[in-house]
């Protein structure tokens, strides 16, 4: 074998190994990002069940209808899904975030329920559940920033392209949870 034959099959071998090592580096950043998402879907389903525990107790005080207790209970399925997208965790957020404001402006309403230890305790676990998505969130939106590093830098940015990997969504902001009043019913 002639020494420039070796040089080649080297330099292909070297070249090899690259791409499978930015392939498996995509790949392992992709399920991080998958991973991320179905965490926030399962953290909100737990939100969505402090909601609705809030919910069935001002049920209970006649101080909401039961048309908006089905609504809260209809806005669980998107989120809850197997896979989640991007799209279906913002809508859920926006929904249940627009809820949660609403049903917080019936307790001041309603003395009796905003009062009520059970209907402050549900409401407390639901802020903490509010917490814990915020901070996954943000866990989300940087694994998708490394991730989308990996795909758009130049020459990692060739194997993704040849591999089919594409830049992933950031989750949107919130703004809507500002108008929670978040200091409501924490002691």
């Amino acid at each position: 074998m002639s020494v420039t034959l070796i040089v080649v099959i080297a330099i292909l071998a070297v070249l090899v190994l690259w791409v499978i090592r930015v392939q498996n580096s995509l790949v392992k950043q992709d399920e991080f990002c998958n991973n991320a998402l179905k965490q926030i879907s399962v953290q909100q389903t737990s939100r969505y069940d402090a909601l609705e525990q809030g919910i069935q107790i001002a049920r209970e005080q006649n101080a909401i209808e039961g048309e908006n207790y089905e609504k809260i209970i209809g806005m669980r399925r998107p989120a809850s899904s197997a896979n989640p997208t991007v799209a279906e965790i913002n809508a859920a957020e926006s929904a249940l975030g627009g809820f949660a404001a609403r049903l917080m402006a019936v307790a001041e309403q309603y003395p009796q329920l905003k009062g009520a230890e059970t209907y402050q305790k549900a409401m407390n676990k639901y802020f903490e559940y509010e917490e814990t998505v915020r901070v996954s969130r943000m866990t989300f939106n940087d694994t998708v920033t490394k991730f989308n590093r990996e795909v758009r830098a130049f020459p990692g940015s060739v194997v993704a392209s040849m591999l089919g990997f594409q830049k992933r969504e950031y989750l949107a902001d919130r703004p809507e949870k500002a108008d929670l009043p978040q200091d409501l019913f924490k002691k």
